[in-house]
């Protein structure tokens, strides 16, 4: 018989499914004619499943409910609950065999059409691709394929703003000037000179400072991978930091945190202070997050290794640094140098490409 449960204004069901498991579904409905009759449905089909060997119907409403009540601890959580809404909307009541490719494409010409950027709609089913796989292998759903695979499009490159030095330096001025937020400089400051990101740094404990090593160690808890890591300390960054702890030691000496406020507080937010501190200085099209590509189009123009910048910025693959690389064209002229080389080594110094042998 259906019920209600205190939280919920809809009606909930009771049954065994094929193999005597209790299953406690909502029925999505306030209607409670409707309850009973897919509270009927489903003992039915479950009926039909244990006498007949018929695999059970699985919806996609099911699914979600399980995929991200399993994931509720993930950093992305909330996003995913942002964008399971979308998938709901689309393929919300079906089974998820029903899901195939033909309502994928549907799927993405609909978003497209609402003027949906190719980097959303393949952030949207790369979850409904991840939801799928949970299905077939975590649930041991039978008969459950991914009709996502194949089907993501194309991005063009991202958008990557960086400041030139003398325009960092206009910036760092004009935060200083702010009466507010008096940290706001040294936060740039360290953005600009470790690479690390927004939560990285105002998420960042004294006790994590390293000042005698020169290090700034992060768990793994409050970095994007999920990944502990170690980031240099360089003179200008040391120097920020040793600003915020006079700061500290004059107005908050309990706190745990490098950036915050009077009462010891985390400083949460740092979005209005920047953009004020931007418009001060005349610097327009240019985000917090552009901080941390400053600080790598620096590094790769100077010629440090993709590879080592990777490893600063905490990036998973160097395939995600690749897009600095069209900063160090010193290493490409390196390398057609070499052809130089070769041509003198072969004896064939007077060859050009045009001419025609004889």
């Amino acid at each position: 018989m259906p019920y209600r449960r205190q939280d919920s204004a809809v009606w909930w069901v009771s049954y065994r499914d094929p193999n005597g498991k209790r299953l406690r579904r909502s029925t999505d409905t306030t209607d409670r004619k409707e309850a009973d009759a897919l509270e009927a449905k489903w003992k039915i089909e479950s009926y039909r499943a244990k006498q007949w060997d018929e695999a059970p119907p699985r919806g996609l409403d099911e699914l979600m409910l399980a995929y991200l009540t399993a994931h509720a601890g993930k950093r992305s959580a909330t996003r995913d609950i942002g964008i399971a809404r979308h998938l709901r909307q689309a393929f919300g009541g079906l089974d998820v065999t029903d899901i195939s490719g033909q309502r994928v494409r549907g799927y993405i010409q609909t978003r497209k059409d609402a003027g949906v950027k190719p980097g959303t709609i393949n952030r949207e089913l790369a979850l409904l691709s991840t939801m799928l796989t949970y299905a077939r292998v975590e649930l041991e759903w039978d008969n459950v394929s991914n009709a996502v695979t194949g089907r993501k499009l194309p991005t063009p490159e991202g958008r990557v703003r960086w400041l030139s030095r003398a325009e960092a330096a206009r910036l760092i001025v004009a935060a200083r000037a702010l009466p507010r937020a008096r940290w706001l400089a040294d936060f740039i400051i360290l953005a600009l000179h470790t690479g690390m990101r927004r939560g990285e740094i105002l998420g960042m404990e004294w006790r994590r400072v390293d000042l005698a090593a020169g290090l700034i160690h992060l768990d793994g808890s409050g970095t994007k991978s999920g990944k502990r890591r170690s980031v240099p300390i360089n003179a200008t960054a040391r120097m920020a930091i040793l600003t915020r702890l006079r700061w500290k030691a004059t107005h908050a000496p309990g706190t745990e945190w490098v950036f915050s406020h009077l009462d010891g507080t985390r400083i949460a937010d740092v979005k209005k202070s920047f953009h004020a501190a931007c418009g001060k200085a005349q610097i327009a099209d240019f985000r917090i997050h552009d901080l941390r590509h400053t600080c790598a189009a620096w590094l790769v123009s100077a010629g440090v290794e993709l590879s080592a910048v990777r490893d600063l910025l905490g990036h998973a693959s160097v395939q995600t640094t690749e897009i600095y690389a069209h900063l160090s064209p010193e290493n490409v002229r390196a390398a057609v140098a070499v052809l130089d080389d070769v041509r003198s080594r072969s004896g064939h110094a007077g060859f050009h490409p045009s001419r025609k042998s004889a």
